[in-house]
């Protein structure tokens, strides 16, 4: 009898920033383990530490876009990072994936609302206006959503689950809490496929 193959999960996320990002990576891949899925994180990509910063910069970006090929769905740490909003990069890889056809799953340790987190950088007059604007009288968006629409929308769209979690601010990139909480799902989704 054939071993069924472990589904392989992109894990997206602001971490590789963080000084213990291996940690954290291999702490994220022995979860997926835990749970029956094999862990994919961002610095699992071979590259090869040669040429101009650009050129090893566009490496790590074709690397990283192969393994988002290579996987069967994504997590993501939507977790704000330097503002309101998730990481750029991690914003690029859920577009990748949703264009590519893969379920994406996120997660953010911040329980806000995305309008309450712009406003408080950003924002100008009372919170509870009907209508917010920023500092340049630009609207703020009020949808009820934990980030952009477009971010969440994408992951509503593509059947994928978004979870929040209030972890301290030391922690809230190190707190693996929502995401752990998002395997024990999909685990107990695919057991009942």
């Amino acid at each position: 009898m054939a071993t069924p193959t472990l589904r392989k999960i992109y894990l997206a996320g602001p971490e590789v920033f963080c000084p213990e990002a291996s940690e954290l990576g291999a702490r994220k891949k022995a979860l997926c383990k835990h749970y029956g899925f094999h862990g994919l994180f961002p610095l699992d990509g071979e590259v090869q530490a040669s040429g101009s910063a650009r050129e090893q910069g566009f490496a790590i970006s074709a690397a990283n876009e192969q393994l988002i090929r290579n996987a069967d769905l994504v997590i993501a740490n939507l977790t704000p990072f330097r503002g309101a909003s998730a990481d750029v990069g991690t914003v690029y890889e859920i577009g990748l994936a949703r264009g590519l056809g893969k379920v994406i799953h996120g997660y953010s340790n911040d329980p806000a609302s995305f309008a309450e987190r712009t406003f408080a950088l950003f924002g100008q007059g009372e919170y509870g206006q009907s209508e917010l604007h920023d500092r340049d009288g630009l609207s703020i968006e009020r949808f009820d959503l934990h980030d952009n629409l477009m971010i969440e929308g994408g992951i509503a769209l593509s059947g994928g689950i978004f979870l929040t979690h209030p972890a301290t601010e030391a922690e809230k990139y190190s707190d693996l809490a929502a995401f752990e909480n998002l395997l024990r799902q999909l685990q107990l989704q695919y057991q009942r496929q």
